[in-house]
Order: structure tokens, then C-alpha cells, then sequence
């Protein structure tokens, strides 16, 4: 099967060329040292490790020695084990603000059960660039769950027909699932915000729809003590803020009052 997907090297220089007139970035995967020298002179924006090769010591060396951006999948390692290539990417030359993790669960497809979204929390905690996930489940939902995890990179194998042969066609997607994948994160991307918790522009107008004051419950004659037998709560939320109830109760209404109207101090 190998041999019958194999491109030769004059195709990579091709499809590098046609991505660069579409807008496209270009990345290929090298599986080996040999393949790590090929692909050099294409001048790649980032460098992509894949699940395999996060032991491999001299595979790491060679790229972490090219000092450029790279994204490293994380399947099938511990913590410890991807924290120990980070360190030899680290020691090579290429500083951890240059490196993507990818969380990732090396099956095809890979079932719901075993995608531990929340390891991404974890390989945040190493203090690279940023964390992603490489999905290799069926569908988009895990995709766009990542993403509104905070992955920052989504990974998705794609295919024009699933019913293609190799075992990568059954957990991709055909271009129509790749387009609403697209056109989703960008709308999760979208509703996650800044995190700062305050009020939305979109939702400024309701505060004085949505929101109570504290108005006369009945009618007030002027020097009146205010008391919960004369006050009460009712929108809209222009006046005194329930908030300050306290502040309202036992002080002389500065003038009378109707019921139902906004009580001023």
C-alpha cells in the first residue's frame, strides 16, 4: 500500500507551489531523517512531529536543530514521555514558544471513550505556544468540543470518499464535513471571548429591561419612613438598586410618592 500512495519528491515541490497560489500553507510530515532533509528546502511554516516519532531521540535532535515552529501530536505517550521530547526539541534549539501540542488518540477511528479531552489542561501546564488536538474520531463534534476547549490548532484527516482504500479513510472527512467543520470552530472560535466576565455590548440594552428597582409599593406621603410595608421591587431597572434596600429602609421619603413610582432619596 505504501508504495502505491508514495509521491515522488518532484510532486512535493509541485503541490508546495499550488498552495502557495491558493493562499494555503504547505506541511508535510517527515517519518524520518532522510525525509526531514527532503522536505528542508521547501521551507515549510511548521514542522510536523507526528505520535510516532515523539521517542525518537534523533529524529527530534534533527528537527529541534532547524529552530523553526513546529507541532508535535501526542498519541500514545504519557505526560512525562511528551515533556521529555519537549525538552530535547528544547536543548536542540527550538525554544517551546516554538512548539504546538496536539493531544491526540492514535485509532482509527478512535472511539469517544478514549479522547480525554481534558489531557489538553495538562499539556497546557508544559508552557509551550499553544495546545491543539489532532481528531481521528468520525464526525466533527469532538473537533469542535476541543475547540471550545481552547485548542487553538484542530487536526482532521480528510478524504475525498471514505470508501477509499487505507485505513485513514474511515475516521476523515469528505469535503462537504470538512467545510461545516471550518465554518464551525470559526463560530465556537467566535463565542469564546476574552474571559473576562462583565457585560456584553450585545446585551447592554436589557439591563433596564431585565433588571428591578425599588419602587413605592403604595402611596407615600412626604417624611414618610420607608419600611417593607411601603417600598417593594418591580422593572424596570432605571431607578435605586435593589442592592441598596438597606440604604432605602428606615429613611424619610424626600417627597410624596405614587405607587408604582421610582423612589429617589
Amino acid at each position: 500500500m505504501c508504495k502505491a500512495i508514495h509521491l515522488p519528491l518532484s510532486d512535493y515541490a509541485e503541490l508546495k507551489a499550488l498552495c502557495d497560489e491558493a493562499g494555503v500553507g504547505f506541511m508535510s510530515t517527515p517519518f524520518d531523517l532522510v525525509s526531514v532533509d527532503c522536505l528542508v528546502p521547501l521551507a515549510m511554516d511548521y514542522w510536523k512531529i507526528p505520535s510516532g516519532e515523539i521517542t525518537n531521540l534523533p529524529y527530534l535532535l534533527k528537527i529541534g536543530r532547524l529552530g523553526g515552529r513546529v507541532i508535535m501530536s501526542t498519541g500514545m505517550a504519557t505526560l512525562d514521555e511528551v515533556e521529555a521530547a519537549v525538552r530535547v526539541l528544547e536543548s536542540a534549539g527550538t525554544p517551546r514558544g516554538n512548539i504546538w501540542l496536539l493531544h491526540c488518540t492514535t485509532q482509527y477511528p478512535a472511539p469517544l471513550q478514549s479522547v480525554n479531552l481534558r489531557a489538553m489542561d495538562a499539556l497546557a501546564s508544559l508552557g509551550c505556544a499553544g495546545v491543539g488536538y489532532s481528531d481521528h474520531t468520525e464526525g466533527i463534534e469532538v473537533a469542535l468540543a476541543a475547540a471550545a476547549r481552547g485548542a487553538v490548532i484542530i487536526e482532521k484527516h480528510f478524504t475525498l470518499s471514505r470508501s477509499l482504500p487505507g485505513p485513514d479513510h474511515k475516521a476523515s472527512l469528505e469535503p462537504d464535513e470538512l467545510a461545516r467543520l471550518v465554518a464551525s470552530v470559526r463560530k465556537v472560535e467566535a463565542a469564546l471571548g476574552g474571559g473576562v466576565k462583565e457585560v456584553a455590548d450585545a446585551e447592554r440594552p436589557n439591563i433596564e429591561v431585565a433588571r428591578k428597582s425599588i419602587v413605592a409599593a403604595r402611596a407615600i406621603a412626604e417624611g414618610e419612613l420607608f419600611s417593607e410595608d411601603n417600598i417593594t421591587v418591580k422593572r424596570p431597572g432605571n431607578g435605586i438598586s435593589p442592592m441598596r434596600w438597606f440604604d432605602v429602609l428606615g429613611s424619610r421619603a424626600p417627597r410624596s410618592f405614587e405607587a408604582d413610582e421610582l423612589i429617589n432619596l
